[in-house]
């Protein structure tokens, strides 16, 4: 009997020292906004889903396509422009939801006293290439019957930069006015280096919504690693929602890392919701604005009902109904 005992024990010592599953790695492509929150905080969500995020910051939506064509990105925070464009340029990716609308501004020095779209006329402009702000720009400049080049000739000339290096130069007086997204734009505005000349919105293609990419290969091969990933975005998103207070600690402690203020975040968010919804006649409707403007240079526009995929996204917000 004691043979039989000691035999059983030694079975449940090894029993013991096994590993528990391990999670399930998603490899997230995000940018670093107010309204991109939620996004990041899937990372802490994650877990009770068994899913571990590994998140890595892209400076801008339009190279997150190529992270994901290279097969090094499973899911891709994004301006629904840029995933639009490289779904246009091939990246295999499905649009699973919204994670954010508004968020931008056009702002402009304050010593030059523009206060309207028109006043842009003969101005220098800057924007980043491939960003809701470039499209909503153009919208806006279309909309007012102005011309647009990045050469000299036309009624606004546009400099293309990086987000944060649009601040830098308004500020030095390099750019007449910027195109900006939040809180870039809000840091600017409430450090008294810009006056706001309008909030885009008021074209045909309203406010903007950021699109929530899965790879091809990800939405098909894993659906179940697919499911929970959603599960953890919703969750995130209606924390987010419900408490703003947690929001806010945490664009400002754990994205920002403490290099923007209260103030800075608010006035952002009072400009921009999270949000999850997204629609086939949302893309439908930025990707007739693109071809309209040229934004993206597509030869063929893809068709939104291709590739938005909003089975995932419906079935979270039934299942975390319950």
């Amino acid at each position: 009997m004691s043979l039989i005992r000691g035999a059983a024990l030694a079975v449940l010592a090894v029993l013991c020292v096994v590993p528990a599953r391990a999670e399930d790695v998603v490899r997230l492509g995000n940018l670093r906004f107010a309204h991109y929150g939620a996004v990041s905080y899937m990372k802490e969500i994650a877990p009770k889903y068994g899913i571990r995020i590994e998140e890595r910051v892209f400076a801008k939506g339009l190279d997150i396509q190529p992270a994901i064509i290279a097969g090094e990105i499973d899911l891709g925070a994004s301006a629904l422009e840029a995933a639009i464009a490289g779904r246009a340029g091939g990246a295999p990716i499905v649009a699973v939801a919204g994670f954010a609308r508004g968020g931008a501004r056009i702002v402009a020095r304050p010593d030059l006293q523009i206060g309207s779209v028109a006043a842009l006329k003969g101005h220098t402009v800057g924007v980043t290439r491939g960003g809701p702000q470039e499209l909503l720009l153009l919208a806006e400049l279309r909309q007012h019957g102005l011309s647009w080049s990045d050469k000299p000739g036309k009624d606004v000339r546009l400099v293309y930069m990086v987000y944060p290096d649009l601040n830098q130069a308004l500020a030095a007086k390099n750019l007449d006015a910027i195109s900006q997204s939040e809180p870039y734009a809000s840091q600017l505005l409430n450090k008294g280096l810009a006056t706001e000349v309008i909030r885009p919105y008021d074209t045909p293609m309203g406010e903007p919504v950021r699109a929530l990419v899965m790879s091809e290969k990800f939405y098909r091969d894993k659906p179940d690693v697919a499911r929970r990933t959603m599960l953890a975005f919703v969750e995130a998103t209606r924390a987010f929602i419900a408490d703003p207070a947690l929001a806010e600690s945490y664009v400002r402690s754990q994205m920002f890392k403490g290099q923007i203020s209260a103030d800075d975040f608010r006035d952002a968010m009072n400009n921009a919701a999270y949000t999850y919804d997204l629609s086939v006649a949302q893309v439908e409707a930025v990707t007739r604005t693109m071809q309209e403007t040229g934004v993206g240079r597509m030869a063929k526009p893809p068709a939104a009902a291709e590739w938005v995929r909003l089975d995932l996204l419906e079935s979270a917000k039934a299942e975390l109904r319950k």
